[in-house]
């Protein structure tokens, strides 16, 4: 057993230098919540900016508040406060759409560039653990360009040993995701994108469960374009626009495949050609869902305010202790930690899996503790550090013992899913 006791997390709360930032959510007192890499947790005053934008911006100003309350600029005032979070720079970031849609944007202009500098490139790698979202996309896009495009899925520890396999001359384009979303595995960025420019491809970042929860540094690490969510560690509230990053050396180089009227030059000249807008604007295609941004702009300037590499230790120090106390107090069971031990590969959760994994959680989850199941097997604890404490992982696994140790998964009401897991 762990000489580790409760009061030694308390300890560790008590003297959390980022403990006054759970004053910034709202969460039900009798909640444990630990599904912030699926969806974060609401923000203090999202409701009021929400009921400001409803009664005050639309329905009193109506039609004039796309100027009068900076409607028609959000996107890329969002767009910076991303970039400030992932390493962007000033005017390299837009906030619009969805991540799957910024994915197919992304993707295509990446191809088209290639096709021009590398012509005969006709291969796209992503990991097989990728998000489904993410491959679905890229499969739908080469059966659109219909020019002999292929999709190839590679396991992750090809992509940690540098593609030494698949990154071959008939590779155009590689898209991973910089945290694996069932293990929690983090790829190191600035060296696979060496590997990936080495082999004469581009890459495309999906950084959905990164941004917001360790620190990222997309222009250092030389990316060409990067994608992600606001939803989960940025807090933006559910279905939150994503964002769209893309290097300063491409930016005028992307061709709009979903050219829309909020990425013309001048859209209010109602010009019936396409001329694309200089810069990152030329990434959006159409209007904005306004309400949803504005809710989503509290998330940002949060974590805008934050000193990432403190977010960082503190995610750090909560995953070891988890792993911890689940390798010593769930010992007896069926249980494994499937995350990796290594820091520098380790995102900002815990996975373990159990041979009845989704009736555990769904125990879990009747007792107020919060986190969700991923096939095969797999319970996912999100330690989003802006809200959670070291003794909230200490109880955690102390009712996942109980849970386990008087097998009260076991009971009908846990082997029944919705639709959503």
């Amino acid at each position: 057993m762990t000489t580790l006791e409760r009061s030694a997390c308390e300890l560790l709360d008590r003297d959390d230098p980022l403990r006054k930032l759970r004053d910034e959510f709202i969460l039900p007192s009798d909640t444990i919540y630990l599904d912030g890499n699926s969806l974060g947790a609401r923000t203090k005053g999202a409701a009021e900016r929400a009921q400001e934008v409803i009664e005050d911006e639309w329905g009193t100003g109506l039609i004039r508040s796309w100027n009068t309350a900076g409607w028609f600029d959000l996107p890329a005032k969002l767009g910076d406060k991303v970039a400030g979070v992932v390493g962007g720079g000033t005017g390299s970031t837009v906030v619009t759409d969805t991540t799957s849609i910024n994915l197919f944007k992304a993707a295509s202009a990446a191809l088209k560039m290639q096709a021009a500098d590398a012509p005969g490139r006709r291969v796209i790698l992503t990991q097989r653990e990728n998000f489904p979202s993410d491959i679905y996309m890229l499969q739908g896009l080469a059966e659109q360009l219909d020019d002999g495009y292929e999709v190839r899925l590679v396991d992750d520890a090809e992509v940690t040993a540098g593609f030494p396999n698949t990154m071959t001359d008939e590779v155009a384009l590689v898209v991973l995701t910089h945290v694996n979303y069932r293990t929690g595995r983090l790829f190191d960025m600035a060296t696979t994108t060496s590997a990936i420019h080495a082999g004469g491809a581009m890459v495309i970042w999906d950084l959905c469960h990164s941004a917001g929860a360790l620190e990222i540094d997309l222009a250092g690490s030389g990316a060409d374009m990067a994608i992600g969510c606001t939803y989960k560690f940025l807090n933006g509230g559910p279905g939150s626009p994503a964002f769209i990053w893309v290097s300063e050396a491409l930016q005028n180089r992307f061709t709009q495949p979903l050219s829309g009227w909020w990425g013309h030059a001048k859209p209010f000249e109602m010009s019936p050609d396409y001329a694309p807008a200089e810069g990152i604007r030329r990434y959006l295609t159409g209007t904005q869902g306004v309400i949803s941004m504005a809710v989503a702009e509290l998330g940002l300037d949060i974590a805008d305010s934050v000193n990432m590499a403190a977010v960082r230790h503190k995610s750090l120090q909560l995953s070891d202790l988890f792993i911890e106390l689940v390798e010593s107090r769930l010992a007896d069971h069926p249980v494994q930690v499937v995350t990796p031990r290594e820091h520098a590969h380790r995102g900002s959760q815990v996975s373990i899996t159990h041979p009845e994994g989704f009736a555990v959680m769904s125990a879990l989850i009747e007792r107020g503790i919060i986190g969700d199941y991923r096939e095969p097997e797999v319970l996912r604890f999100g330690l989003t550090p802006l809200y959670i404490g070291f003794t909230d992982v200490w109880d955690t696994v102390e009712a996942l013992r109980e849970i386990l140790d008087n097998r009260l998964w076991d009971a009908p009401q846990h082997k029944v899913r919705g639709a959503v897991t």
